[in-house]
């Protein structure tokens, strides 16, 4: 059994459910999803580049959060749903590596891309007048540099270490993407370096990116305290919720899906989770950015306004 599985050339999915009803139910709520993260991100990154008043370090982080958010859903979603009716659910040894490598890279990406928009909305509330001399166009390059950079590092980590390992208990994946934790559970092979260099690469990535917002957020309601009018501390406030919801919704779901015990792991729960990560956020992040800003929502009006005109 050992040498039939060991080197698969292929894996095959066993998808989120076999309910034939509750496929296509699953289906048109999954494409109607994705269909949003493409025009909503695309729309967002389009939008900053055309309007010069959102040429700005935020909005510039923001295109790039809006970059990442339709590219790691699209390493995954095209797949799915193909496979929600296809008979042939595999995904080839190369393909499913790459999958993985471009989760990785795009999600923990977006992960830290958080830090730097909090850091971002800290500078200009604690110094507006310097805001523009401290956040250069050298500065704001060198932050993205630095998050694409160290996404590519924990994708590499994480794909070789995962596509090193013998897989001869199946090649059937309990999942509807190659992730992690569904591809240890076909392992033969000691999988305790995988999952501790899990634990300490992503969790540096985690903590590096949770304890940098709470302690630009610190700073913030330190500056914010500062201010005597009503209207400036709330219009500082309301600069930085459209973050603080994004931020909550990303980190909640990442700390549930990979950071609990290895004893409560399961994976048909994991797929539901997953599900709402990699779709159903990366939907929301546009969406409540646009809502909530009211200089993108100014944008979008003058875009409109332009379009039926």
């Amino acid at each position: 059994m050992e040498s039939n599985y060991s080197n698969p050339s292929e894996f095959i999915f066993l998808g989120i459910t076999s309910d034939p009803d509750l496929k296509v139910l699953l289906f048109v709520f999954c494409l109607i999803i994705y269909l949003v993260i493409v025009l909503a991100n695309l729309g967002m990154i389009i939008l900053i580049r055309i309007d010069i008043q959102l040429h700005l370090p935020m909005y510039f982080f923001l295109s790039h959060m809006s970059f990442c958010d339709l590219c790691y859903p699209s390493a995954i979603g095209p797949k799915m749903l193909v496979d929600f009716f296809a008979k042939d659910k595999s995904i080839s040894f190369i393909g499913c590596a790459l999958q993985l490598f471009f989760y990785f890279f795009f999600g923990d990406s977006d992960c830290l891309l958080l830090a730097v928009m909090a850091f971002d909305r800290y500078m200009p509330i604690s110094n507006p007048l310097l805001y523009t001399v401290n956040m250069s166009s050298w500065v704001c390059y060198s932050l993205i540099v630095g998050v694409y950079m160290a996404g590519l590092t924990d994708a590499l980590i994480h794909t070789t270490l995962s596509f090193t390992l013998s897989f001869c208990r199946s090649n059937e994946i309990n999942h509807f993407f190659c992730d992690i934790p569904p591809l240890l559970s076909l392992s033969c092979t000691d999988t305790h370096i995988n999952e501790l260099m899990l634990f300490i690469v992503s969790g540096f990535i985690e903590m590096v990116t949770i304890s940098g917002v709470l302690i630009s957020y610190c700073y913030i309601f330190l500056s914010v305290l500062k201010i005597h009018s009503t209207e400036g501390r709330s219009k500082a406030f309301s600069t930085c919720s459209s973050h603080l919801t994004v931020f909550t919704i990303f980190q909640g779901t990442i700390l549930f899906m990979y950071f609990r015990p290895s004893s409560t792991h399961s994976l048909d729960q994991d797929k539901m989770t997953s599900l709402f990560y990699t779709l159903i956020v990366p939907m929301l992040n546009p969406l409540i950015y646009s809502l909530r800003n009211e200089n993108v929502k100014k944008a979008l009006g003058k875009l409109r306004n332009k379009l039926i005109f």
